[in-house]
């Protein structure tokens, strides 16, 4: 970041002075929640949130909260907190019983698409890549942590 003329910052100063906000960052216990209700205050008035990494990084509260105050001016969702049940499948002809996730799809200042970031060339032949891999050390005998990509 230095490299190329960027500088570290602290979250208050990105909160109070940004006009655009992207979350790119894994879930994690100290990510989760990163926009909440205590973040509310500290929003650069107007602020636009767009979130393409995990839907538990905004308290999905506290958006529809900004969003109806004017705190957040819009935001863009490619995750959803809850999305589980809805996100990949096929809603046409039922009812969304999450009165969120129907505000927001229903809010002209959010655009919300099914989690697509991942759907790229480059992103697929990775994912069929590491899985012919991971099944070909898998036959080759190898278990747990002697598996290149074990989580374990």
């Amino acid at each position: 970041v230095k490299a190329l003329g960027g500088t570290n910052v602290s979250q208050e100063v990105i909160f109070k002075t940004c006009d655009i906000i992207f979350l790119m960052m894994p879930l994690l216990p100290a990510t989760k929640h990163t926009i909440n209700e205590k973040v509310l205050p500290l929003l650069k008035k107007g602020v636009i949130i767009i979130n393409t990494s995990r839907g538990a990084l905004i308290e999905t509260g506290a958006l529809v909260s900004g969003l109806n105050s004017g705190i957040i001016g819009g935001c863009g969702l490619d995750v959803y907190e809850n999305e589980a049940k809805y996100f990949f499948q096929d809603w046409s002809a039922k009812s969304i019983e999450d009165n969120t996730l129907v505000s927001l799809m229903g809010n002209n200042r959010v655009l919300m698409t099914a989690h697509q970031a991942f759907f790229t060339r480059e992103a697929i032949d990775k994912i069929v890549s590491t899985t012919v891999d991971n099944l070909s050390n898998f036959l080759d005998g190898k278990r747990g942590s002697d598996l290149p990509n074990s989580v374990c």
